[in-house]
């Protein structure tokens, strides 16, 4: 898939710096980092054909070069065109979008057909141009830092999800910088050279190529951490094989694949692609049974790592390619495992059974009943359908934000670190909240301006925040914020009990 990315610097980097400025840096430091996990490990907007790759042929950085100049090397070395957008007014607002705009439309128009444009901004300015590209049948792929409006969602193919950008493709995940505990597993964003040091060794011990499925087999079983369903970060077995430099071995792809050293292994003759095909075809009953055995076990959502795991445990050679499909989650969805359902919000996903587990996915069922009011209930529902701010009950807002600030009270702010401590110690008290739900939240105090370095974190005042970053997401999705709504929101947050 040819692509062409454009990045508003200055939107993306001041909204991560909101955040985190140890995040923000990173962006701005290590292009090459992520723009590696977007052409490896970022899925494809659909329709996309099997097998297809992305080529990022066009990348764009637009910068403003009096308030981000020593930025400029990091983008240069990561083979990016920069294009200075200066502030052109005593407010400091730049070209940028406007840049944007041009060069989209121009690149449109190119001979070269683009089949993807990536837009780095959460401006919401952009969405008619992504409306323009969508009618001359060409994909979007958008990341927006903060809370994106629900047009500008919904006028792109792929929204990338902020977290995973964060967690995967700027190596913040949980295992890297969450505090260590007393065992801690190796971080997965390490795995390179340890993967690359076991085959060697496996293929110096082999006395013929050696099957692509077992070393994916190998791998699981030797380093701790990683996973069948997202393979470190680079989403598939073959990306993270493609990683490493494995040279003078040599891997072979076709017919499940194999490794060898030519100087010491000749090739045989790999079986028939029907022959494959016809194997495949013969374990999915298999698995899809298996998938439905290991959701029932537990009242509890399953993660996509263990499920990995189980199918892998029946035959090792879906390993390295998910039966063509390229990655767990595609081959997943091939299946029908109905009741089953995934959630892929998380990191990594989950699987449930809506009859018996809930999920960030099941929440728009939640009875009225544990609202304690059918109407605010409904206008809560309308919020969240609209902003997508957590559809969370009242009791269960008010226990977070008191977990959220006893945590801020022992341990310093970190957007990552205390989102896993606060949904850890909500786990523990009874009170199941996703990770993606507490981020949510964290980040709605941080956007609407709350230092928590500086305070105060006490529950009143960060539920008065939280409801008027409501308030605001409201207005700018045309919500009309009369005496009722507004009364609303009060009762929802438990920002009432501050006045």
């Amino acid at each position: 898939m040819k692509s062409a990315l454009f990045v508003d610097f200055d939107n993306v980097y001041s909204g991560l710096r909101r955040l985190d400025q140890e995040t923000a840096d990173q962006f701005a430091r290590n292009p090459s980092i992520w723009m590696n996990w977007l052409v490896k490990a970022l899925e494809m907007p659909e329709p996309a054909s099997p097998g297809a790759k992305r080529r990022v042929l066009v990348r764009r950085c637009y910068l403003n070069p009096q308030a981000y100049q020593r930025f400029r090397p990091s983008f240069n070395l990561a083979g990016f065109e920069i294009i200075d957008c200066p502030a052109l007014t005593s407010e400091g607002k730049t070209s940028t979008d406007i840049h944007m705009v041009l060069d989209i439309v121009d690149l449109l128009l190119h001979e070269t057909r683009y089949d993807e444009f990536i837009v780095f901004s959460a401006d919401a300015d952009f969405t008619p141009v992504l409306r323009k590209l969508r009618r001359s049948d060409r994909r979007t792929t958008v990341l927006a830092i903060g809370f994106p409006s629900a047009a500008y969602r919904a006028s792109a193919d792929l929204l990338i999800d902020q977290d995973d950008f964060i967690r995967k493709a700027l190596s913040f995940d949980e295992t890297v910088v969450a505090p260590p505990p007393v065992e801690v597993a190796p971080p997965l964003v390490d795995c390179g050279p340890v993967a690359l040091k076991q085959i060697q060794q496996a293929v110096k011990e082999a006395s013929g190529p050696l099957s692509l499925a077992k070393v994916a087999s190998m791998l699981l079983s030797k380093i701790e951490g990683l996973d069948a369903s997202s393979w470190a970060g680079f989403g598939s077995f073959r990306s993270l094989i493609e990683s490493l430099e494995l040279s003078p071995l040599v891997v072979t792809w076709a017919a499940g694949g194999t490794i060898h050293d030519p100087k010491r292994h000749a090739l045989t003759t790999p079986q028939t692609s029907s022959a494959a095909i016809s194997k495949t075809s013969g374990l999915q009953p298999k698995v899809i049974e298996a998938i439905k055995n290991e959701v029932a076990k537990t009242l509890q959502p399953v993660p996509c790592g263990r499920l990995a795991t189980v199918i892998i445990g029946i035959d090792n050679s879906l390993a390295t390619d998910w039966a063509g499909k390229g990655t767990f989650r595609k081959f997943i969805e091939s299946l029908n495992v109905t009741p089953v359902e995934f959630d892929w919000n998380g990191s990594g996903g989950i699987a449930y059974d809506p009859a018996r587990q809930a999920t960030n996915a099941a929440k728009t069922s939640i009875s009225a009943e544990e609202w304690g009011c059918n109407e605010l209930f409904k206008i809560a529902k309308q919020i969240h359908e609209v902003t997508d701010v957590p559809l969370l009950t009242p009791q269960k807002y008010r226990k977070l934000l008191a977990t959220i600030s006893a945590d801020v009270a022992e341990s310093p702010f970190h957007l990552m670190e205390t989102g896993k401590r606060v949904r850890d110690r909500c786990r523990d008290f009874g009170l199941p909240i996703s990770r993606a739900d507490v981020t949510d939240v964290l980040r709605g105090l941080v956007m609407r301006g709350h230092v928590f370095e500086e305070g105060p974190n006490d529950v009143a005042t960060l539920a008065q925040k939280l409801g008027d970053n409501i308030r605001s997401l409201c207005l700018r999705e045309q919500i009309v914020l009369d005496g009722v709504m507004d009364k609303a929101i009060k009762d929802w947050i438990g920002s009432n009990e501050k006045e």
